[in-house]
Protein backbone atom coordinates (compact mmCIF):
# COMPACT_ATOMS: atom_id res chain seq x y z
CA UNK A 1 0.00 0.00 0.00
CA UNK A 2 2.67 2.16 0.69
CA UNK A 3 3.97 1.74 -2.43
CA UNK A 4 1.20 2.74 -4.15
CA UNK A 5 0.88 5.75 -2.19
CA UNK A 6 4.96 6.72 -2.98
CA UNK A 7 4.41 6.43 -7.09
CA UNK A 8 0.65 7.99 -6.93
CA UNK A 9 2.16 10.97 -4.96
CA UNK A 10 3.91 12.80 -7.84
CA UNK A 11 1.15 12.37 -10.12
CA UNK A 12 -1.34 13.61 -7.69
CA UNK A 13 1.10 16.94 -6.74
CA UNK A 14 1.42 17.81 -10.39
CA UNK A 15 -2.31 17.61 -11.56
CA UNK A 16 -2.56 19.67 -8.65
CA UNK A 17 -0.24 22.22 -9.19
CA UNK A 18 -1.61 21.97 -12.66
CA UNK A 19 -5.42 22.01 -11.60
CA UNK A 20 -4.24 25.47 -8.94
CA UNK A 21 -2.82 27.08 -12.04
CA UNK A 22 -5.74 26.50 -14.18
CA UNK A 23 -8.12 27.91 -11.11
CA UNK A 24 -10.09 24.57 -11.96
CA UNK A 25 -9.95 22.72 -8.27
CA UNK A 26 -13.19 21.40 -8.89
CA UNK A 27 -13.23 20.30 -12.36
CA UNK A 28 -9.99 18.22 -11.67
CA UNK A 29 -11.52 16.81 -8.54
CA UNK A 30 -14.25 15.63 -10.42
CA UNK A 31 -12.38 14.23 -13.05
CA UNK A 32 -9.59 12.37 -11.29
CA UNK A 33 -12.62 11.31 -8.58
CA UNK A 34 -14.28 9.50 -12.15
CA UNK A 35 -11.08 8.39 -13.43
CA UNK A 36 -9.85 6.71 -10.05
CA UNK A 37 -13.51 5.03 -10.01
CA UNK A 38 -13.25 3.81 -13.30
CA UNK A 39 -9.77 2.37 -13.25
CA UNK A 40 -11.01 1.30 -9.95
CA UNK A 41 -13.46 -1.16 -11.47
CA UNK A 42 -12.65 -4.83 -11.46
CA UNK A 43 -13.23 -5.59 -14.73
CA UNK A 44 -11.24 -2.17 -16.10
CA UNK A 45 -8.29 -3.11 -13.72
CA UNK A 46 -7.97 -6.57 -15.40
CA UNK A 47 -8.74 -4.66 -18.91
CA UNK A 48 -5.89 -2.57 -18.10
CA UNK A 49 -3.40 -4.89 -16.83
CA UNK A 50 -4.22 -7.09 -19.82
CA UNK A 51 -1.07 -7.32 -21.51
CA UNK A 52 -2.70 -8.73 -24.89
CA UNK A 53 -4.40 -5.22 -25.60
CA UNK A 54 -2.18 -2.27 -26.78
CA UNK A 55 -2.56 0.56 -25.61
CA UNK A 56 -4.96 2.27 -27.80
CA UNK A 57 -7.17 -0.55 -26.60
CA UNK A 58 -6.66 0.32 -23.64
CA UNK A 59 -7.79 4.11 -23.86
CA UNK A 60 -10.28 3.53 -26.04
CA UNK A 61 -11.95 1.21 -23.68
CA UNK A 62 -11.45 3.65 -20.91
CA UNK A 63 -12.46 6.61 -22.39
CA UNK A 64 -15.48 4.73 -24.22
CA UNK A 65 -16.78 4.45 -20.29
CA UNK A 66 -15.91 7.76 -18.65
CA UNK A 67 -16.77 9.84 -22.28
CA UNK A 68 -16.76 13.41 -22.27
CA UNK A 69 -17.05 13.84 -18.61
CA UNK A 70 -13.29 13.46 -18.46
CA UNK A 71 -11.68 17.03 -19.58
CA UNK A 72 -8.66 16.93 -21.44
CA UNK A 73 -6.19 17.49 -19.19
CA UNK A 74 -7.50 14.36 -17.38
CA UNK A 75 -7.41 12.64 -20.96
CA UNK A 76 -3.67 13.15 -20.92
CA UNK A 77 -2.86 12.14 -17.88
CA UNK A 78 -5.10 8.72 -18.29
CA UNK A 79 -2.78 8.70 -21.50
CA UNK A 80 0.47 8.76 -19.60
CA UNK A 81 -0.59 6.51 -17.35
CA UNK A 82 -1.67 3.89 -19.23
CA UNK A 83 1.67 4.36 -22.04
CA UNK A 84 3.20 3.84 -18.63
CA UNK A 85 1.23 0.52 -17.28
CA UNK A 86 0.11 2.81 -14.02
CA UNK A 87 -3.09 3.62 -14.69
CA UNK A 88 -3.73 1.37 -11.34
CA UNK A 89 -2.55 4.30 -9.58
CA UNK A 90 -5.70 6.37 -10.45
CA UNK A 91 -7.91 5.76 -7.42
CA UNK A 92 -4.59 6.84 -5.12
CA UNK A 93 -4.02 9.96 -7.65
CA UNK A 94 -7.42 10.75 -6.95
CA UNK A 95 -7.45 10.30 -3.57
CA UNK A 96 -4.19 11.89 -2.86
CA UNK A 97 -5.36 15.26 -5.32
CA UNK A 98 -8.80 15.55 -2.74
CA UNK A 99 -6.35 15.33 0.30
CA UNK A 100 -4.28 18.09 -0.91
CA UNK A 101 -7.79 20.37 -2.68
CA UNK A 102 -9.29 19.99 1.07
CA UNK A 103 -5.98 21.11 2.91
CA UNK A 104 -6.05 23.41 -0.05
CA UNK A 105 -9.52 24.96 1.26
CA UNK A 106 -8.71 24.39 4.51
CA UNK A 107 -11.59 21.76 4.99
CA UNK A 108 -11.57 18.35 7.66
CA UNK A 109 -12.76 15.57 6.61
CA UNK A 110 -14.38 13.71 9.31
CA UNK A 111 -16.48 10.81 9.89
CA UNK A 112 -18.61 10.64 12.73
CA UNK A 113 -20.26 7.47 14.09
CA UNK A 114 -23.28 7.54 16.18
CA UNK A 115 -25.22 4.88 17.87
CA UNK A 116 -28.44 6.26 16.75
CA UNK A 117 -29.76 8.67 13.75
CA UNK A 118 -28.34 12.20 14.44
CA UNK A 119 -30.98 14.76 13.90
CA UNK A 120 -29.93 17.84 11.53
CA UNK A 121 -29.79 20.43 14.34
CA UNK A 122 -27.74 17.86 16.32
CA UNK A 123 -25.38 17.07 13.09
CA UNK A 124 -25.12 20.60 12.97
CA UNK A 125 -24.37 21.68 16.22
CA UNK A 126 -21.73 18.97 16.08
CA UNK A 127 -20.00 20.09 12.85
CA UNK A 128 -19.74 23.48 14.48
CA UNK A 129 -18.34 22.54 17.43
CA UNK A 130 -15.81 20.58 15.63
CA UNK A 131 -15.23 23.46 13.27
CA UNK A 132 -14.11 25.80 16.04
CA UNK A 133 -11.86 23.42 17.79
CA UNK A 134 -10.00 22.77 14.48
CA UNK A 135 -10.16 26.18 12.99
CA UNK A 136 -11.13 24.46 9.82
CA UNK A 137 -14.50 24.34 8.04
CA UNK A 138 -15.89 20.20 8.60
CA UNK A 139 -16.48 17.75 6.11
CA UNK A 140 -18.88 15.06 7.93
CA UNK A 141 -19.99 12.00 6.82
CA UNK A 142 -22.44 9.98 9.72
CA UNK A 143 -23.04 6.91 10.24
CA UNK A 144 -24.84 4.75 12.63
CA UNK A 145 -23.04 2.00 14.36
CA UNK A 146 -26.64 0.39 17.15
CA UNK A 147 -23.32 -1.49 18.66
CA UNK A 148 -22.53 1.90 20.43
CA UNK A 149 -24.90 1.61 22.88
CA UNK A 150 -25.09 5.70 23.24
CA UNK A 151 -22.84 8.51 21.64
CA UNK A 152 -20.69 8.83 19.04
CA UNK A 153 -17.23 8.49 17.85
CA UNK A 154 -15.72 10.94 15.52
CA UNK A 155 -12.66 10.28 13.96
CA UNK A 156 -10.58 13.02 12.28
CA UNK A 157 -7.64 12.01 9.95
CA UNK A 158 -5.66 9.33 12.61
CA UNK A 159 -6.82 11.01 15.76
CA UNK A 160 -10.58 9.16 17.34
CA UNK A 161 -12.94 11.16 19.45
CA UNK A 162 -14.41 8.31 21.66
CA UNK A 163 -17.52 9.72 23.50
CA UNK A 164 -19.60 6.18 23.14
CA UNK A 165 -21.66 4.46 26.13
CA UNK A 166 -19.39 1.25 24.66
CA UNK A 167 -15.66 3.34 24.88
CA UNK A 168 -16.97 4.41 28.46
CA UNK A 169 -17.81 0.67 29.66
CA UNK A 170 -14.72 -0.53 28.05
CA UNK A 171 -12.56 2.19 30.28
CA UNK A 172 -14.63 1.32 33.29
CA UNK A 173 -14.03 -2.08 32.43
CA UNK A 174 -10.10 -1.89 32.12
CA UNK A 175 -10.09 0.51 35.23
CA UNK A 176 -11.72 -2.11 37.39
CA UNK A 177 -9.13 -4.76 36.39
CA UNK A 178 -6.42 -2.99 37.88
Amino acid sequence: MAEIATLARPYAEASFRTALEAKDLAGWSAGLALAGAIAAEPQMADLLGNPRLTRAQKLELFFAVGGERLAAPVRNLVTILVDGARASLLPEIAAQFDALKRAHESVLKVRIVSAMPLADAEREDLVAELSRKYGRRVEATVEVDAALIGGARVHVGDEVIHASMRDALAQMAVALAR
